[in-house]
């Protein structure tokens, strides 16, 4: 029995990691909220990935709300998320903006030939160092931004169907835009 004891405990501690992780779901975004909501976007003057000798400022994107779309062409969930995102930008009722992160200019225009360019415009974040202002994780991750560039929510993850229902959807009407 006592060679036993080491093994039931790992066993024990192993069970109680799954269950923790059962239990947190991935659908509780939440765990990671972001000290920006209510506060103003971190300025950035970013290239463009059209035409990278085109810089865009935050300011530059101020006068209606519009949607921050953090993405790579090596990211698996940005892929999954596509379509819907394609979806709101081809509503017309709010801008998309892509903000493309840690990616090679390449790729990135080559995932846009393959999947579609919803984007408003997309602005290029290379070394990461704006997406660290903006407090990124990982992507995707979204953020809705107001016409003054008050930052009203942050999403980690996907874009689904049910997210914009019951999330994005109730931020918007509250800034007066309707999908």
């Amino acid at each position: 029995m006592p060679r036993l004891l080491p093994l039931l405990l790992s066993l024990a501690l192993l069970g109680l990691l799954f269950v923790g992780v059962m239990i947190s779901g991935r659908e509780n975004r939440e765990a990671l909220p972001s000290p920006l909501i209510g506060q103003a976007g971190p300025a950035f003057v970013l290239p463009t990935l059209h035409e990278p000798g085109r810089t865009i400022a935050l300011e530059d994107l101020r006068g209606a709300p519009f949607l921050l779309n953090v993405w790579g062409s090596w990211c698996p969930g940005c892929r999954d998320e596509h379509a819907y995102i394609t979806q709101l930008a081809s509503s017309g009722k709010l801008r998309v903006v892509g903000f493309n992160w840690k990616d090679e200019r390449d790729d990135a225009l080559r995932w846009l030939q393959q999947f579609g360019d919803p984007y408003h415009l997309i602005v290029v974040d290379q070394e990461g160092s704006t997406a660290i202002d903006w407090g990124v994780y990982g992507a995707p991750e979204t953020y809705l931004v107001d016409a003054e560039g008050i930052i009203r929510w942050k999403y980690i993850g996907p874009i689904t169907p049910r997210v914009i229902e019951t999330q994005l959807k109730p931020q918007l009407i509250r800034l007066g835009v309707s999908l």
